[in-house]
């Protein structure tokens, strides 16, 4: 049974991972700020840690830092509200094994925590998505359209992440909320056209196909 270190100091939050992870089957304790989290982490009594960026105490940037100086190798997924591209990178190459931005919905976070948990067990890993000339680094957070990097905003990278593990499927306006804005999503909101016009522009407007009173698809 797995063993996984939720550190969060937002009690709804906290609670509502606590018991989606122990609903399938994980042993879980949180930690409601950064100085009792690096202490359970350095431990090793734990198999992964979800970490909030904005712990009391030491922050999380801290935690992982201070945890990767002591040559800690415990997986790590940053849960967080910070929404930049520079967040982002800085938390990947302070060592952080995933992001995710919140709010965000359970079914992919408990999809990324199993992908982490393999990974450390040495399974095979896909870190590339590619479709064509498009490909999406999953490590480094880039996108690549043709021979051009494309700069992605945390959300921009999830549903572009989305699309490309669902090649050829229509995705409604409904499933697309759901997955990229998760728990906290407006089903009347024009959200979902916003970020598909924001892609077009940054990829290519052929690269996502509307699909009539269905939703959008990449071809």
């Amino acid at each position: 049974m797995n063993r996984i270190l939720i550190a969060e100091d937002e009690d709804r939050i906290a609670s509502f991972v606590e018991k989606g992870l122990r609903a399938n089957g994980f042993t879980t304790t949180v930690a409601a700020d950064g100085d009792t989290a690096l202490d359970y982490a350095v431990s090793g009594g734990f198999d992964l840690m979800l970490l909030d960026i904005g712990l009391p105490g030491r922050d999380g940037f801290t935690v992982l830092r201070e945890l990767r100086e002591a040559r800690v190798t415990l997986p790590v997924v940053v849960l967080t509200a910070r929404d930049s591209v520079r967040d982002t990178v800085a938390g990947l190459e302070g060592g952080a094994d995933d992001w995710m931005t919140k709010p965000f919905r359970f079914e992919e976070l408990l999809a990324r925590v199993r992908l982490r948990l393999r990974t450390a067990a040495r399974a095979p890993e896909v870190t590339v998505l590619r479709s064509g000339d498009l490909t999406l680094d999953l490590r480094t957070r880039r996108a690549r359209a043709a021979e051009r990097t494309v700069d992605l905003t945390a959300r921009e990278f999830v549903l572009l992440e989305l699309f490309l593990r669902h090649p050829g499927q229509v995705l409604s306006r409904e499933q697309i909320l759901s997955h990229v804005w998760g728990y906290d999503f407006d089903p009347g909101s024009n959200i979902v056209d916003v970020y598909v016009r924001a892609l077009r522009k940054k990829l290519g407007a052929h690269r996502l196909e509307t699909v009539r009173g269905m939703g959008y698809r990449l071809p």
